[in-house]
């Protein structure tokens, strides 16, 4: 009886990747992205696209087949079909797909989480997690498990079906969140409860005023912490301090000023509270990998 179990867990766990592959490849049978329902992105791509930096919204993403990492300051998260990787506030990644080949192209996709309807399972259920969920990393990689991959595969069924949608998808993806909470991560979901959390409220304020100086003691003390506390409870939640977390917000800004609306990179750079533009052009070569030009230039041409 023992070794069937885990027999079974195999099964299920190979039969449900194998159909998620079917289906993420029959509602995209050409490379390219679709929003089949409010929050639900699915993805393919036959080679390695060029990666992508920007402020992700608090999700849960799957890879049914291929490799994909994410880049949160330093710190690289590696995921596969074996896993699956969550962040629950709003973080500057850079995310890039690392295994994608014509015969077996990249698939996956990224769940957004709703703030409210997280809240509504963590008070409904009796696995809430209480206390120290600003002390902890908002984004990690968790290997997947049997329950967890069911309800992803049914919540992929309902794409392209709208009536089915409609009224199945709000409850898979409540059943998915409770599946998270019986995995442990509800100190991490307990960082999408409410919009008063400390360090989500600092985090808004960065985005909110990233081009202008920070004001470490003024932010404390908004917060009603230490300086020295919001820093170590920021770099706890966000792996990054709120200087370096501030960088990253000017950054992509600044390409995202430059690849779109034409900016030269002095402009931009002055755009987004760069005073000396060689100071931009360095912080952004190595978070980019490229100076400006020649980092813009390729993504045109990619």
């Amino acid at each position: 009886m023992k070794k069937r179990e885990p027999d079974r867990r195999s099964t299920r766990l190979r039969e449900n990747r194998e159909e998620l592959v079917e289906l993420i490849a029959r509602a995209l049978p050409e490379d390219g992205i679709i929003d089949s329902q409010p929050g639900l992105r699915l993805a393919r791509a036959s080679s390695p696209p060029p990666q992508v930096s920007a402020i992700y919204q608090p999700a849960l993403c799957f890879v049914a087949q291929g490799g994909k990492q994410a880049l949160l300051g330093r710190e690289l998260f590696s995921y596969n079909p074996g896993s699956y990787l969550l962040y629950t506030v709003n973080l500057p990644l850079t995310v890039r797909v690392i295994s994608a080949t014509p015969e077996r192209p990249y698939l996956g996709f990224r769940l957004t989480l709703d703030p409210a309807l997280v809240a509504s399972v963590l008070l409904e259920s009796d696995l809430e997690s209480k206390g120290g969920e600003d002390r902890m990393a908002a984004l990690n990689v968790s290997p997947i498990d049997p329950d967890l991959l069911d309800a992803a595969v049914r919540l992929i069924r309902l794409v392209g079906r709208p009536a089915q949608q409609k009224v199945l998808a709000p409850l898979i993806t409540r059943e998915i969140v409770f599946r998270l909470l019986e995995r442990g991560e509800g100190y991490r979901l307990n960082h999408l409860r409410t919009g008063n959390r400390r360090i989500s409220v600092a985090i808004e304020r960065l985005r909110e005023n990233f081009a202008q100086p920070l004001r470490m003691e003024d932010l404390a003390q908004e917060l009603g912490m230490s300086v020295s506390g919001f820093h170590h409870h920021f770099k706890a939640v966000t792996l990054m301090s709120p200087l370096q977390f501030q960088k990253h917000l000017r950054l992509q800004e600044a390409r995202r000023l430059m690849l779109n609306e034409g900016l030269d990179a002095a402009s931009a750079g002055f755009r987004v509270g760069y005073d000396d533009p060689a100071y931009f052009s360095r912080d952004y070569k190595k978070l980019f990998g490229a100076p400006p030009q020649r980092d813009i230039g390729r993504l045109r041409r990619a």
